[in-house]
């Protein structure tokens, strides 16, 4: 029963709306901008083709795909400000050289800038006709409605009785009958609410061809997304490797550098003291042992051999018995997916264990894996403190990021006192 209402109030706001008012502006001054538009697009398109058997014609093709582009700046803040929809710009046309010649050829190439000359052609018709149907459909439905306040106009100047219908010989017919004003009336308010509605019909299709050929393109945007995110795996694999460095610099090298000087005394006092030289040699044995472990754990960091080996299922069992709290592990999968995911699921399960460990003061946590579709999922839940989040320094911003770069996704569920749920989403190929 609301919606109801609702309804019929909305169709009776229409006509007086401001919304209404401001989509009929826009289709009021579309016309003269697209006559302006298709005059000087065809006429520099014709001239520069054929201009083209001299040199002259590349300059003028530059210069109307350039002006043209000046169009889409134009109808896009008319679309913006009289329709309200936000209309992103293409991306701006770069020469590889300096130079005039290598702008000319630049937008030449541009796909966009002759976008932009489509759109100044083929609007032209379709301005046309929203201009002539909105118009007449506001100027009648008006007009009949408030017929019974003007009818007087014709009997008092014209000597005819009211609004004339049509003529056939000796005989008329006018709207003059008290019958016929109140049927005007109501034809009249008949069309004036449904005129809004025909209006926004006509400005959505000019949503579209504005967004579809002055907007950014899709194609552009999912190349800019794409060397983005090339640019972050580029910087995490350089961090990766500055890690590597460092762990094995101050750790395990460090550790065998001192090794090897602690063996070359007890070298020198194998003949002088044989007790200190064996234990020395004792010493540096278990120096090898802790350098064993260090390097074994630096090579889990890199790639474990058990993921290799047996697949996520026992890789991620093997770091659920590392973390500090108890884990309940369940991986769901029909076969193993593509080597780099099955790498990132498993990261991705460590950083999250480790903030287990770390941030949560939880008693218990869960890590549940499975496919859905063509996508890998991955969940790891605890019953902690809660309250993560990527702003937290807890590292949820770098596993976004890394997801991002092969199309993934990373969802936290973090309510303060309420435990913490992120699940991963990840393509089972890559």
């Amino acid at each position: 029963m609301g919606n109801s209402k609702g309804g019929v109030g909305a169709v009776l706001r229409a006509p007086v709306e401001g919304r209404t008012w401001r989509e009929f502006g826009y289709l009021l001054i579309g016309l003269p901008l697209s006559t302006l538009y298709f005059s000087l697009a065809i006429t520099g398109v014709s001239l520069g083709a054929g201009l083209l058997v001299t040199f002259l014609g590349v300059p003028v093709l530059a210069g109307v795909l350039a002006m043209c582009r000046g169009f889409g700046h134009l109808e896009r803040a008319r679309v913006r400000v009289l329709l309200g929809t936000g209309i992103a710009a293409p991306a701006p046309i770069r020469a590889r050289k300096a130079g005039p010649l290598a702008a000319m050829g630049a937008l030449l190439k541009s796909g966009s800038a002759w976008r932009h000359v489509l759109y100044s052609v083929i609007h032209f018709p379709w301005a046309v006709f929203s201009f002539c149907l909105s118009l007449v459909l506001w100027a009648c439905g008006w007009a009949y409605l408030l017929y019974p306040l003007w009818f007087w106009v014709f009997p008092a100047y014209t000597d005819q009785p009211g609004l004339q219908l049509f003529q056939n010989d000796d005989y008329a017919f006018y709207l003059d009958s008290p019958a016929e004003i109140a049927l005007t009336c109501l034809v009249g308010l008949s069309i004036t609410l449904a005129t809004p509605w025909v209006i926004r019909a006509l400005t959505t299709v000019d949503r579209v061809m504005v967004g579809g050929l002055l907007g950014a393109s899709g194609l552009a945007d999912r190349v800019s997304e794409l060397e983005s995110d090339r640019g972050v795996v580029v910087d995490t694999a350089a961090a990766d490797l500055r890690r590597i460095e460092r762990d094995l610099h101050d750790g395990a090298q460090a550790r065998l550098v001192a090794l090897a000087m602690d063996l070359g005394l007890a070298k020198e006092k194998l003949t002088e003291d044989p007790r200190a030289a064996a234990r020395m040699v004792d010493e540096a044995h278990g120096e090898v042992k802790v350098a064993l472990q260090e390097l074994r754990d630096l090579a889990r960091g890199i790639h474990p051999a058990v993921l290799t080996d047996r697949g996520l299922d026992a890789a991620l069992s093997s770091v659920a018995a590392r973390c500090a709290v108890p884990v309940r592990v369940a991986v769901d999968l029909p076969a193993r997916p593509a080597a780099a995911i099955e790498g990132i699921a498993y990261f991705t399960v460590s950083e999250l264990l480790q903030n287990v460990s770390k941030h949560s003061r939880a008693r218990s946590a869960s890590v549940d894996v499975w496919k859905s579709g063509e996508r890998l999922l991955i969940q790891v839940a605890d019953d902690g403190r809660g309250g993560a989040g990527p702003a937290e320094g807890t590292g949820l911003a770098g596993l976004t990021e890394r997801l991002d770069a092969v199309d993934g996704v990373l969802v936290v569920d973090s309510p303060a006192g309420g435990g913490t749920a992120v699940t991963a989403e990840l393509p089972w190929r890559a």
